[in-house]
């Protein structure tokens, strides 16, 4: 083997194509995000943050991802060795994304779950996907709904509608909850779509670093005028949770995106499943008193079943290009 040959091997894209590089890191990223339900939920109780506390709850969500900005403005200045510096015409678009993908989803993605369970957040957390599906139809030529499409389109709706039934599938929702989560996906949707526009004129590190900081300062202004004294005594262990909430953000995106600059959308997205599958089971594991009843049985596999369908692409077809439903950031 000559030195050229050596040097093409070992280099970053050349691993990054590697499927068994490649799904490792896409599942250990999903199952990062999953991870955030349960760690959210024990945060509450360790900081004893009562769920009708919303300064609380706004800050608590201020101050994880002012954490993971910072991660990611010194991974872009110390790893990628790239100015994070923007134009103030993208500077005001970058703080509408900040608004909406942060600041709006995360105030009714906090609140909501301190409204429901773990593993009901973790499986309404997916409508996100399914809405940015449906936006994109409205939105560009080249990403219409088909058949495939709206099979798991109902079958990821099926499933948000059997996780709000009760034992009997009798109405089991409240607006505070399951309705703030629904919310969350939707704002989540809106700003992935208006994302996909900017990603084409900054490097999605750049804006995904930004729009968690501006997102961020919002929240922590909203919240604190409104925070109690005495309220978010951190203890190591809750210091230790929200050290990890913000290093999941990071991580998760960083490797996210550096498998999805080198595979198909389609290739990788389809291991998006594993977030609301992991969040429910890990949120068995570790949050007391939830199991997983029959209908989150269900609702979790129709939920999976949604996921994958949608983001299934054949082998063979084009598309070099990330889908607008792989722009979006997670949990």
């Amino acid at each position: 083997m000559d030195l050229r040959t050596q040097k093409k091997d070992s280099s970053p894209q050349n691993y990054l194509q590697r499927k068994y590089l490649v799904i490792p890191i896409a599942l250990f990223c999903a199952i990062l995000w999953g991870s955030a339900f349960p760690v959210l939920k024990i945060s509450y109780e360790e900081l004893r943050i009562a769920a009708d506390d919303q300064s609380a709850i706004i800050v608590l969500a201020g101050m994880r991802f002012l954490l993971a900005g910072l991660l990611l403005f010194m991974l872009l200045v110390l790893g990628v060795r790239r100015s994070p510096k923007v134009s103030w015409k993208v500077f005001g678009q970058l703080f509408l994304l900040g608004l909406l993908q942060i600041s709006l989803q995360y105030y009714f993605f906090y609140n909501g779950l301190a409204h429901t369970s773990g593993m009901k957040g973790a499986i309404l957390s997916s409508a996100s996907i399914f809405f940015v599906v449906i936006l994109a139809h409205f939105v560009y030529t080249d990403d219409r709904l088909d058949w495939r499409k709206i099979i798991g389109l109902i079958a990821g709706f099926a499933g948000i509608v059997v996780i709000n039934s009760g034992q009997n599938f009798t109405l089991d929702f409240s607006w505070q909850g399951e309705g703030y989560m629904i919310l969350s996906g939707l704002a989540n949707a809106l700003g992935t779509i208006w994302a996909k526009g900017i990603s084409k004129k900054i490097h999605p590190f750049v804006m995904t670093a930004w729009q968690m900081l501006l997102g961020s300062l919002l929240l922590i202004a909203v919240g604190l005028p409104g925070l109690r004294p005495g309220t978010m005594i951190f203890t190591h262990k809750a210091l230790l949770l929200l050290v990890y909430s913000g290093f999941l953000s990071a991580t998760a995106f960083s490797l996210w995106y550096a498998i999805l600059k080198y595979n198909k959308a389609g290739e990788i997205s389809v291991y998006k499943f594993m977030t609301p599958v992991s969040g429910a089971f890990l949120a068995v594991l570790f949050i007391p008193g939830e199991s997983l009843t029959r209908n989150m049985f269900i609702a979790l596999v129709l939920v999976a079943i949604g996921v994958i369908v949608v983001n299934y692409q054949a082998r063979g077809s084009k598309n070099p290009a990330a889908k607008p439903q792989d722009a979006g950031d997670n949990h």
